[in-house]
């Protein structure tokens, strides 16, 4: 499994001074690092070094400053990544390479050059404003497996953690919550319902899924 290189890359880029989450809008790895301007860093993984990788590595570039590709290193050497032509096209890409040992050791193969001219704003601006208003870092990078811990699913949650008691209103899960209104009102997963004016429930679908994600309690 990918996750598997997750912190040790993570570990890496916090090395180098950037925060860093993962899964966030679509990539396995971001890490932003607070000046300004604002400098953001990917990171892609996979298990061994493939086309793939450097097309997701494509793919992203257009919404982060920094592009890195990083895959477990062959145990006889002899994979891509000894392979002078995928780390110069890396090089003509402008992305950074990463080799992860078995044990974890992280080694630089190529290093990221000057950034290519990038072209789409919103796109970056989602994926900085996805960053920071998730809180800690509840997904390892790499797992396609399960839904993902967006932001919006961690204070849907929160608000379904306070209504396991009783029915609540918006401005009273405002504290926790700070967009519980428009959760409420949208309601996407299914898990609440208006009990009252301005007041609402919990589904059983909602306890339904506070169990499956908080199965400990919230």
């Amino acid at each position: 499994m990918e996750t598997t290189l997750y912190e040790p890359v993570k570990r890496f880029l916090e090395q180098l001074g950037y925060t860093v989450k993962g899964e966030v809008g679509h990539c396995d790895i971001v890490g932003l690092r607070d000046e300004d301007p604002k400098v953001v860093v990917i990171a892609e993984l996979k298990l061994a070094f493939n086309l793939e990788l450097i097309l997701q590595g494509v793919d992203r570039a257009s919404c982060g400053d920094e592009i890195w590709l990083a895959a477990r290193l062959s145990t006889k050497g002899k994979g891509r990544e000894s392979d002078g032509r995928y780390r110069n096209l890396c090089r003509r890409l402008g992305f950074g390479l990463l080799g992860v040992s078995a044990s974890g050791r992280v080694d630089i193969l190529v290093s990221p050059a000057a950034p290519m001219p990038r072209n789409n704003a919103r796109r970056r601006s989602r994926l900085v404003e996805e960053h920071q208003r998730r809180q800690g870092d509840p997904v390892a990078g790499g797992g396609t497996r399960k839904p993902i811990m967006t932001a919006y699913r961690q204070q849907a949650l929160a608000c379904a953690a306070a209504m396991v008691a009783a029915p609540q209103r918006p401005r009273d899960l405002k504290a926790a919550c700070p967009d519980a209104q428009k959760i409420l009102r949208r309601n996407v997963y299914g898990w609440f319902e208006r009990s009252a004016r301005g007041v609402y429930g919990l589904t059983d679908l909602g306890r339904s899924a506070l169990a499956s994600w908080h199965p400990d309690g919230p």
